[in-house]
């Protein structure tokens, strides 16, 4: 029986790559196990679909202190005692915070190790903690197998920082094949804008509620998803502004589903995906987000419009090959321009959502993304 242990000091299920490998692992017979931790907030409540070839164990989540250190170098000995009991030969570790843990199991005999960074860590001002938490990262990579990251840019980065012993791969954050709608859906008499995705002004920008109001008819903004630490206060500001401007009734929260399944079929019912990145970051995870964010994928994949960011590597990869419009989503005018373009040219806005949604069955999909990992995996 082919096993593999996949560690996260965090709630895995809030990962969807992480729940599609694990699929299609589970699909070809192998027995997974998930260790994961709590999360704060609304995130420690996300789940995986569930599957017969699919466990979790999970730690209750530990606030910061002097507790939570405790709480961590537990779960690091728990790790490696249930890599030894559950007999896995791989290890499939995602984040920085899970390299220790994963680097202490990886010494039992016979296991191997793939690493997958989902997000890059910032480097500079790190805490004494954390420079050792990158200390282990570091050497985990020099046993790993391979490394995984979602945009080459970000990939190109790690391998000069931490050059790893093993190929650094890169594997789009895509949809699997099974949650692409079977046919374009009709779209909602009155437009519906959607977003899913952590709720800040950087993703989900002041701008959007402007545009809506510059818009003919009753277009709504329905969204999904949850504040983290350092934007707490967003969704209240967010919801008043909509009030002054006299769209409380045509802007809903549709909270945090705790499920993706869930979260696709709300998707499903909306016209058109926003997808918005800032022009300027010094955040190499923002400025490198193609193929990292499963937003444009997931709209795609539902049959939506996608509206992007007017930025050269989005352009290049959704507008120029016809699947998406791109705009400036800190103007109002420019939102609401490219909006517009949706509304008065219907067949046009057709033809690009079939044309990105077979884009995504033939090849932005999970399975077509994650075959070099697969392939590592069952020859070895």
């Amino acid at each position: 029986m082919r096993r593999i242990l996949y560690v996260q000091y965090t709630n895995p299920a809030g990962y969807p790559p992480l729940e599609h490998s694990s699929r299609i692992l589970a699909e070809r017979g192998w027995e997974v196990l998930f260790l994961g931790s709590g999360a704060a907030g609304e995130a420690d409540a996300f789940q995986f679909e569930p599957h017969p070839r699919i466990r979790t164990e999970r730690w209750r989540y530990s606030g910061p202190g002097w507790q939570q250190k405790a709480h961590y170098a537990g779960f690091c000995l728990w790790t490696s005692w249930r890599a030894w009991r559950s007999g896995a030969r791989w290890i499939y570790a995602s984040e920085p915070l899970a390299c220790p843990a994963a680097l202490l199991a990886s010494r039992l005999p016979g296991r191997r190790v793939i690493y997958h960074e989902h997000d890059s860590p910032a480097m500079n001002d790190a805490s004494p903690f954390f420079r050792r938490i990158l200390g282990a990262r570091r050497r985990l990579c020099q046993r790993a197998a391979a490394v995984v990251l979602p945009n080459a840019e970000r990939a190109r980065a790690f391998a000069e920082v931490v050059r790893p012993a093993g190929p650094v791969l890169t594997v789009w954050n895509c949809p699997e094949r099974r949650e692409v709608c079977a046919t374009l859906p009709p779209l909602p008499a009155e437009p519906v804008l959607f977003y899913h995705g952590s709720l800040n002004s950087a993703r989900l920008p002041l701008a959007v509620l402007r545009a809506l109001a510059l818009l003919p008819g009753q277009p709504r903004l329905h969204f999904a998803g949850y504040t983290t630490s350092g934007h707490r206060d967003f969704l209240d500001s967010f919801l008043a502004e909509a009030a002054r401007l006299g769209l409380a009734d045509r802007v809903k929260h549709l909270g945090a589903p705790a499920t993706r399944a869930e979260l696709l079929r709300l998707c499903s019912q909306a016209s058109l995906g926003l997808a918005f990145m800032p022009a300027a970051s010094g955040d190499l995870n923002m400025r490198a987000m193609t193929g990292a964010s499963n937003k444009p994928f997931d709209y795609l994949a539902c049959g939506l419009g996608l509206l992007v960011s007017d930025l050269p590597d989005w352009r290049a990869m959704f507008v120029e090959p016809g699947y998406a419009r791109a705009c400036n989503p800190e103007d109002p005018q420019s939102i609401a321009e490219a909006i517009r373009w949706f509304l008065s040219h219907p067949q046009e806005a057709a033809a690009a959502r079939a044309r990105g949604r077979q884009r995504i069955l033939d090849e932005w999909n999970y399975e077509t993304q994650f075959a070099p990992v697969l392939d590592l995996l069952e020859k070895s």
